[in-house]
């Protein structure tokens, strides 16, 4: 399963239509904001039916989110040990290298920006299905609560 992790109605729309395009079967889930994904990881809420809001395989999560920054979330996962080796790759707008160096330096397994055009943002979902997804062999604690693509491209 994939967490979106995306506040803007528009990005959100572009994210999951470029997915689709790509041929990204995994199924998605979505938190508007930094507090919803905590929520989301310790299952608090509506998010404690994990039939239905199952824990992550991959988080593409935004920097600039409500609530709780990006940076923050990403702090909070990896201090999780549970959550260690889950797959967060930050797709932001930001290409600030403070950014990105603190992406890295707090966790993140990948930065990509997210580009203007549908086209490029449907090559790097492509991309990211490609590797992350079908070529990547995740460490063998996932399979815990990874639901991941069974269907090789």
């Amino acid at each position: 399963m994939i967490l979106v992790v995306e506040d803007d109605e528009n990005d959100l729309m572009f994210v999951k239509m470029a997915m689709k395009k790509a041929g990204v079967a995994n199924p998605i889930q979505v938190a508007r904001d930094g507090q919803e994904v905590l929520d989301y990881f310790q299952g608090n809420g509506k998010f404690a039916d994990r039939a239905r809001f199952p824990l992550p395989y991959l988080v593409l999560l935004d920097l600039k989110l409500p609530y709780v920054m990006g940076l923050d979330v990403l702090t909070w996962i990896r201090d999780q040990p549970q959550f260690k080796s889950t797959i967060v790759i930050v797709l932001t707008s930001s290409r600030y290298t403070e950014d990105i160096g603190l992406a890295y330096q707090f966790g993140a397994n990948a930065y990509l920006v997210k580009p203007a055009d549908l086209n490029e943002l449907e090559g790097m979902m492509k991309t990211l299905k490609d590797f992350w997804l079908t070529q990547n062999t995740p460490p063998p604690d996932c399979g815990k609560w990874a639901a991941r693509e069974t269907a090789k491209s």
